[in-house]
């Protein structure tokens, strides 16, 4: 059997850093030790029932069972405006400025085929989702990483990036709430990153899939899209896979400036035919009837994380507390630099960690904690690792 060299594209791409840490999961399982894993952000709580029924009901009519709309049924996308209205109080027009989304993931990977050509310049702002910089190489473009930094609360300094640097950007993503560190962006961020984007003329992708995961109903993160200008030169990228427990679904949208929402309809016109219909009804159930369901499971992620960061204060592992997203952003031992230290970890006890290098360079010296399983098992993890 011949064996095909692969593109330069593929060739000189990195493991993708969740496939890595299952690999490497397996082979401990395989020796028989015991898995907890609070490394891949994979909700363990189940969808609600009042959208798999309505999936079951979607999927007995038969006008589903045909091609569904490349960017989605007009329905979807109105439920999709409505949120945002609801929500943000962000008006949005569903025919233009909303599009669906076979999980915010493929719209991220697809986006800069759209808009960049070979040799442009992106930003992205780092320890970040590995999907930013893999999705601009395969377009041709060029990577310049913005560090995020404990000691600026993980916000990009925006005022450190030169002019020449914001003048030959293209476009430049940011995620808040964060993943990995779960920092929170503020409105004032926000205003100045729009104003940054419109004085150089770089468009914004902001992913925002964790908005819905906040612990003080006082201060809900924000979307970009609350932001006077923001259409102007920002793309929004949701999903209603973390809000509703709906991770293998893929099902999500993106909202905002209509041409960008355009350029990447026409992406997904050639490369997808769309969400299965039946799926979009079951997402418009979740949109419209999905926020008493969402309050239960931040009200667990709440009590995780009480318990999580607990368990770590005793165990004297220094670590941040999140106000959103359902991670914690803990700082590696003394002496331990990353992947050795989750590396040790995982051999020794079993506890499957993400280290903070996997997400770029300024994530060495940190590790990542998902609160995707129950209490006991968080508590055993640490009782573990803090035996080591």
């Amino acid at each position: 059997m011949s064996d095909f060299k692969l593109a330069d594209r593929l060739s000189t791409l990195p493991p993708y850093l969740f496939a890595a840490i299952d690999k490497a999961k397996a082979e401990v399982a395989a020796s028989g030790m015991d898995i907890i894993s609070l490394g891949i952000g994979d909700p363990d709580l189940p969808t609600p029932d009042f959208i798999i029924e309505a999936l079951c009901e979607g999927a007995k009519k038969p006008k589903n069972h045909q091609y569904p709309s490349y960017v989605g049924m007009p329905a979807y996308r109105q439920a999709v405006a409505d949120w945002y209205k609801q929500r943000f109080n962000v008006d949005l027009n569903a025919d233009t400025e909303v599009v669906s989304l076979i999980g915010s993931k493929e719209g991220i990977a697809h986006f800069p085929l759209a808009f960049v050509n070979p040799g442009d310049t992106v930003l992205v702002a780092t320890p970040n989702y590995p999907v930013y910089g893999v999705a601009t190489e395969f377009a041709g473009g060029t990577v310049e990483y913005l560090p995020l930094l404990e000691e600026n609360d993980f916000l990009v300094d925006l005022d450190a990036v030169s002019n020449d640097t914001w003048a030959k950007a293209k476009m430049i993503f940011v995620c808040y709430p964060n993943n990995p560190t779960a920092a929170t962006a503020t409105k004032e961020f926000y205003d100045r990153l729009i104003e940054k984007a419109k004085e150089f003329d770089v468009i914004v992708i902001s992913d925002a899939a964790y908005t819905e995961i906040y612990y003080d109903p006082s201060n809900k993160p924000i979307s970009i899209m609350e932001c006077e200008g923001a259409k102007d030169v920002a793309i929004e990228f949701h999903s209603l896979s973390k809000t509703y427990n709906m991770t293998g679904w893929r099902v999500g949208m993106a909202v905002g400036n209509a041409s960008l929402i355009t350029g990447l309809g026409k992406i997904k016109e050639n490369v997808d035919s769309g969400i299965f219909q039946a799926v979009q009804e079951a997402g418009i159930a979740a949109l419209k009837n999905g926020e008493p369901h969402a309050e239960k499971f931040r009200a667990i992620y709440k009590e995780r994380r009480d318990v999580m960061c607990a368990a770590l204060q005793q165990a004297g592992i220094r670590h941040r507390v999140p106000d959103a997203s359902f991670y914690i952003w803990c700082n590696t031992p003394e002496g331990y630099k990353s992947s050795e230290f989750v590396t040790n970890v995982l051999k020794q006890t079993g506890v499957v960690l993400t280290p903070g290098n996997g997400f770029g360079t300024p994530g060495e010296g940190y590790f990542r904690i998902s609160l995707t399983v129950n209490n006991d098992l968080l508590q055993e993890a640490v009782s573990r690792i803090s035996k080591l």
